[in-house]
């Protein structure tokens, strides 16, 4: 007897990181017989990206959509960034989990230029 196929709906972020975990998310649960489909959310973030984060608020604004997504029922499950989460249990108030992490590429960032000589007095190199 055949089982019904699950089926997930995985809420992101459009960004190309984003876009490239989801994927990558899906491609796992795929390998496992999960069919999935990805629900790209416009964040706050997103929208409003020029406007410094302590500005918008700090807190949540690359993820609050994305999980509000979820809780309304046009996604099944979100992926995020570690990164964008914040520190705080917001999560559970809502009744969301972090249910899985996957398996982590190399953490280490690494910063590619002819040289930072160029750089102004107190300039500030950010990800």
């Amino acid at each position: 007897m055949n089982r019904p196929a699950v089926r997930l709906r995985l809420a992101t972020r459009g960004s190309p990181l984003a876009r490239r975990q989801a994927d990558r998310v899906a491609e796992r649960l795929a390998a496992r017989g999960v069919e999935t489909s990805v629900v790209v959310v416009e964040t706050e973030g997103d929208r409003r990206s020029t406007v410094p984060i302590d500005r918008l608020g700090g807190r949540g604004v690359f993820v609050r959509e994305v999980q509000l997504s979820v809780l309304h029922g046009e996604a099944d499950a979100a992926v995020h960034s570690a990164k964008d989460l914040p520190a705080s249990d917001d999560l559970a108030a809502g009744g969301l989990v972090i249910a899985a992490i996957p398996e982590r590429a190399d953490p280490r960032d690494l910063l590619v230029g002819s040289t930072l000589h160029g750089l102004p007095a107190g300039a500030t190199v950010a990800t």
